[in-house]
């Protein structure tokens, strides 16, 4: 099969698309042909070398953890899904294949639903999946508020629409010219950086039950002041929030896959409820190109691949 790939760590030009080998299917997984891959920050930072005490990668590997496209191979124990059909849903990036390639292998997967393009569906899953376990983490139901630290990105918009559904009032932080962008996902925006304690006050005078922090700026002392408790403070993306009293939650990190999200947010979607906003789709030859874009920090949205 072909795949973007790279056998050493570097800057984007590393990455090629070439001949790799085709995964299939074990027990417990489905095999797609992929219709397009999302890439997000995980992925270039990994390719980069930064992940600190990561298990040693098989070369060459093929980035990619969010995919969607057609059923091709079902494995053993798995009920409820057909040839044939059009899924999206996440691999197991420990292993060879990534989502970034003619097949992939999926651990976890729902039915995509008309209401989501291939783009969408395919940048959806490392999101949701972030967004329901950080929303259990966080206790958030009916009548919590919430506050969100980079609420315009990929994790952030997934978030604000998961938590809006379960009933949050949810605050996110943003560019302002991300303002209207987020009003529209259902919560109420505010701009980052100095002053925010004294902003986020003036919205929720009551206060706020629970933070997460998508953004991984460095600004957990602040959002530490909003909740007034470090324990009510969550981060998916600063390495450092132990040093600030903040639990950071990452796949493998011992917290409950939010695996369960996938079906909930393609419901949602189907009622007109969710979304995955795109900031860009690039060919699968131009992986490069996607990589450096997702690297900016300043995608609103998702970055995704097409596979032709």
């Amino acid at each position: 099969m072909f795949a973007l790939q790279y056998s050493r760590f570097g800057p984007s030009d590393v990455l090629t698309v070439g001949e790799a080998a085709e995964p299939h299917a074990g027990r417990g997984e489905i095999r797609i042909a992929v219709r397009a891959a999302g890439v997000a920050p995980a992925d270039w930072k990994l390719r980069a070398g930064r992940p600190p005490g990561r298990a040693p990668l098989n070369w060459p590997h093929i980035p990619g953890v969010d995919a969607a496209g057609i059923v091709d191979q079902i494995g053993d124990g798995v009920t409820g899904v057909a040839i044939g059909e059009a899924v999206f849903g996440l691999v197991d990036i420990a292993k060879l294949g990534g989502a970034s390639a003619e097949f992939a292998v999926l651990k976890a997967w729902a039915a995509k639903p008309d209401a989501l393009s291939w783009e969408q569906a395919g940048g959806a899953a490392t999101s949701v999946e972030t967004a329901t376990r950080a929303l259990t983490v966080l206790g958030v139901t009916a009548g919590t508020t919430l506050l969100i630290e980079g609420a315009g990105g990929g994790v952030g918009t997934g978030t604000v629409q998961l938590a809006v559904a379960r009933g949050a009032t949810v605050i996110g932080t943003a560019s302002p010219r991300n303002h209207e962008f987020l009003a529209g996902l259902g919560a109420t925006p505010t701009t980052y950086g100095s002053g925010l304690v004294e902003r986020v006050a003036a919205l929720a005078p009551h206060g706020v039950d629970a933070v997460l922090d998508a953004a991984g700026s460095g600004s957990l002392p602040d959002l530490v002041a909003v909740a007034g408790d470090a324990a009510r403070v969550l981060s998916v993306a600063d390495l450092n929030a132990h040093q600030h009293g903040v639990r950071l939650s990452y796949t493998g990190s011992g917290d409950e896959p939010g695996y369960a999200g996938l079906a909930v947010a393609a419901a949602l979607a189907a009622e007109g409820r969710f979304t995955v906003p795109l900031h860009a789709v690039f060919p699968l030859k131009d992986g490069a190109k996607a990589h450096d874009l997702s690297a900016t920090g300043h995608a609103r949205g998702k970055v995704v691949l097409t596979v032709p």
